[in-house]
């Protein structure tokens, strides 16, 4: 078996305050009793050293970043309470080895690859609403909570001593180890040079202490010659399952690539241009997206919390905060080391299974960056706030508001890319993005129902099966029907843009019931790349010495 090493810069994790409320194993672990062939887990993941050049930075750069990776790597310990609860009562009831480095890549006793299964023995399985609502609260009973807080971002629910329920605001959960992160956060604000970004760490600072997020957002998305840049805090609701209401805690460390930014600069502007022609009614794109929007690329140093578990994050969409995103847009940060990993490691392996021969041509990086860039671009498209006042999408759409978002942004990329490609605005064969995008949904299905990504690619996968987007061949090969491809892409395009417009929450889950399962014939393919060995995803190995810091 390879090992898979994962060097965290400082500390153990070691989990948060109130750890009696937190879930336990039922009994101790043997390697007997692991059932489980840890050795083909761990070989879902292969090892990636994030690395960058270091001396484009100057003296006072080189300082702040070990004093952000520092910050970053708390939101491990956070994280760790808020998707499981009591980390050290588990890993201390498991003796064998590899079980331990699986609970460590998974931040607890899930399989997030494999629809969160419980892969520890006297686990059940994972509550819907993580650690952040008692395990057993009923929706009704959260529904009947009289608490103007119990759907906010940063609180937890749980019980009083006599089983009523209560909200705790996340800086009161965590009091000393946001405490610490501000600190540090302050501490980086006096080396840094750029102006921006000394006064986002400075409100990022004062935000962890009282979890009031919106100006440090603003001031996040106002730099602009920051070299250095660091995502930290709690910002996706992925974890929260049972209502998606709440944030959970991550951290990125990047470095800025400045040639390849000045190349994407461009792209932003042509934003309100894209929505005017979105293929949905009128009333469904009246929103006139922020003009403010950027892209840059970067090389991601440090990853933490949220963003490391299970799949990997390898571009960014912030911030999520409607508000901010209707006056200001929203930056796009494309993460171009951890990209390159997951193209040449696992996308260009499962072409060589699944695609047919004529089209792995097709499959290139430049498409594959160019689809994951308008992604991110395209969470700025289609509309925030329903247009028959149910209020904004997110909130009513609930716990399905993330798979529906994040299908959205798929097929609205690549509507993107055809329209700039049409404009003579990028390069090469449309041919390439339809290809490469066909090879991705098979990567990404991989991800689990767990995974909201995961659930996205199911539907479009079973759509485009529908639409006859593309033919399986005699020999278990895929090959790509361009025409109608083009022709599913806007049909789908428009029904999802039309469920969030309306709050449709009884269409979002007729579709996601219908269409975001994986049916056996699609199983068997994805069986096919695990017996070929192929990596579902990659973990980190991320160290100071890596980048010359010692």
């Amino acid at each position: 078996m390879k090992k898979i090493i994962v060097l965290m810069v400082l500390t153990v994790l070691f989990s948060c305050k109130e750890d009696k409320e937190a879930r336990k194993p039922t009994k101790q672990i043997t390697v007997e009793e692991n059932l489980v062939d840890m050795s083909k887990n761990l070989n879902k993941y292969v090892p990636f050293k994030l690395t960058s050049d270091v001396s484009v930075l100057t003296e006072n750069e080189r300082k702040m970043l070990p004093i952000l990776i520092k910050a970053a790597d708390k939101m491990n310990e956070l994280f760790w309470y808020e998707a499981y609860g009591d980390r050290e009562s588990l890993m201390a009831s498991i003796t064998d080895e590899d079980t331990k480095k699986f609970v460590e890549i998974n931040y607890g006793p899930w399989d997030r690859l494999a629809g969160n299964a419980p892969f520890v023995d006297g686990i059940g399985g994972k509550p819907a609403g993580a650690n952040y609502y008692p395990a057993d609260m009923t929706k009704e009973e959260f529904e009947s909570f009289d608490d103007e807080n119990k759907s906010s971002l940063y609180t937890f629910v749980k019980r009083n001593e006599d089983g009523t329920l209560k909200t705790v605001w996340y800086h009161q959960q965590f009091e000393s180890q946001v405490k610490e992160v501000s600190d540090l956060l302050l501490e980086a604000s006096k080396l840094a040079e750029d102006t921006g970004l000394k006064k986002y760490l400075e409100l990022r600072s004062q935000a962890f202490l009282d979890d009031k997020y919106q100006q440090s957002d603003f001031a996040w998305m106002d730099m602009k010659t920051n070299r250095l840049d660091v995502v930290i805090g709690p910002i996706e609701t992925y974890e929260d399952q049972l209502f998606g209401n709440k944030a959970s805690h991550e951290g990125y460390v990047l470095i800025k690539d400045m040639v390849w930014s000045k190349k994407l600069e461009k792209f932003a502007q042509f934003l309100p241009e894209l929505q005017v022609g979105l293929p949905v009614d009128e009333a469904y794109k009246k929103e006139t997206p922020g003009t403010d929007s950027e892209l840059n690329a970067y090389d991601v140093v440090y990853y933490a919390g949220d963003c490391n578990s299970g799949s990997k994050t390898i571009a960014i969409n912030l911030p999520n905060d409607e508000e901010v995103q209707l006056k200001n847009g929203s930056r796009r940060l494309q993460l171009k080391n951890a990209m390159r990993a997951k193209f040449d490691k696992i996308l260009v392996p499962i072409s060589e299974s699944l695609i047919d021969e004529s089209q792995r041509k097709h499959i290139t990086f430049d498409a594959f960056f160019a689809n994951t860039m308008f992604h991110e671009v395209a969470h700025g498209l289609g509309i925030k706030n329903t247009i028959n006042n149910k209020g904004t999408v997110r909130n009513s759409l609930k716990e399905l508001a993330s798979a529906l978002e994040e299908g959205k942004a798929d097929i609205l990329g690549l509507y993107m890319v055809q329209q700039l490609h049409k404009k003579g605005e990028i390069d090469g064969d449309m041919k390439d993005y339809m290809t490469t995008f066909m090879t991705s949904i098979f990567r990404s299905v991989r991800f689990g129902a767990s995974s909201a990504h995961g659930k996205a690619n199911m539907i479009r996968f079973n759509f485009f099966k529908e639409k006859g987007a593309f033919t399986k061949n005699e020999d278990g090969t895929y090959k790509v029907n361009y025409d109608k491809m083009e022709g599913a892409m806007k049909d789908l395009s428009n029904l999802i843009l039309t469920l969030q417009g309306n709050g449709d929450y009884e269409g979002v889950a007729k579709l996601v019931t219908e269409k975001g399962v994986i049916s056996e014939d699609l199983q068997s393919d994805l069986d096919k790349l695990s017996k070929a060995n192929i990596p579902v995803d990659v973990i980190f190995e991320q160290r100071i010495d890596a980048l010359g810091l010692q």
